[in-house]
C-alpha cells in the first residue's frame, strides 16, 4: 500500500509543472481578452492606441514564458489588427499584414485553439481589408476561413456575428439573421462578459436594421403596386 501511494504522488508531481503552466496559459489570455475589451470598448478613441501598445508589451512579456503557444499568438494578432485602426495608413498596412501572418502561425500549431479563434479573426481580416494590390482581401478565402471557425465550434459568439456580417456584405440578408439570432442565444461567458454582451448588442443592432430594411421594401412594393 505505501509503494502504491508513493507512486501516485511521484506522477502527481511530475505532472503538476504541466498543470501549472496550463492554469498560467489560461487566465493570462483571460486577462489579456478581458483588457482587449475594455480598451476596444470603454477607452476613447484618441487613448486607444496607446492603450493597445501597452497591452501589446503584456502580450510579449506572456510569450517569453509560453514561446509558441497559438492561444497568444492569437492575442497578439487581435491586439495588432485592432490597433491598425488607430495608426498612420501605412502603418496600418502594416500591421494587418502581421497579424494576417500571425493568424496562419496560430492555426498552423493548434487550429482549434480558442474554438477557432485564428479562423474567426482571419476570417474577418479577409473581408475586410482592401483586396489586391492594396491588401489581400479576398471574400471567398474569408468564407472558407469563417466557416472553419463555424465547423470547429457553431456555438461561439464571435463564429456566428462575424460570419452573419460578411453574409450581410454578400447580400445574403436571410442566412445572415439566422446567425446574429444564433450569436443572441449563445450564453454570455462569466469571464468576457463585456466582450459578448457588446457584441451580442451589435447583433441585435443588426437584426433590427435588417427588420427595418425588410419592412421598408416590402412597403415600398405595396405603393408600387
Amino acid at each position: 500500500m505505501k509503494n502504491i501511494v508513493t507512486y501516485f504522488l511521484i506522477v502527481v508531481l511530475n505532472l503538476l509543472p504541466g498543470y501549472v503552466e496550463a492554469v498560467d496559459l489560461a487566465s493570462a489570455v483571460q486577462s489579456i481578452e478581458s483588457e482587449w475589451a475594455r480598451i476596444r470598448y470603454s477607452v476613447a478613441k484618441e487613448q486607444q492606441e496607446k492603450e493597445f501598445t501597452r497591452l501589446l508589451v503584456t502580450v510579449e512579456t506572456f510569450q517569453v514564458e509560453h514561446p509558441k503557444q497559438a492561444e497568444l499568438i492569437i492575442q497578439k494578432a487581435i491586439v495588432v489588427a485592432t490597433n491598425a485602426e488607430n495608426v498612420a495608413p501605412l502603418d496600418a498596412l502594416d500591421a494587418i499584414h502581421e497579424a494576417r501572418d500571425l493568424l496562419l502561425q496560430a492555426i498552423k500549431l493548434n487550429p482549434n485553439a480558442l474554438q477557432g479563434a485564428a479562423y474567426v479573426t482571419l476570417g474577418t481580416l479577409y473581408y475586410r481589408v482592401p483586396a489586391w494590390p492594396i491588401a489581400y482581401g479576398d471574400d471567398d478565402k474569408a468564407q472558407q476561413l469563417l466557416e472553419n471557425a463555424l465547423a470547429i465550434n457553431a456555438n461561439t459568439i464571435d463564429a456566428n456575428y462575424f460570419y452573419a456580417d460578411f453574409l450581410v456584405a454578400q447580400g445574403k440578408q436571410g442566412q445572415a439573421l439566422k446567425h446574429f439570432n444564433r450569436a443572441l442565444n449563445v450564453p454570455v461567458r462569466e469571464s468576457q462578459i463585456l466582450a459578448d454582451t457588446r457584441l451580442q448588442a451589435l447583433a441585435q443592432e443588426a437584426i433590427d436594421e435588417l427588420g427595418a430594411k425588410e419592412k421598408g421594401l416590402f412597403l415600398a412594393a405595396a405603393v408600387t403596386n
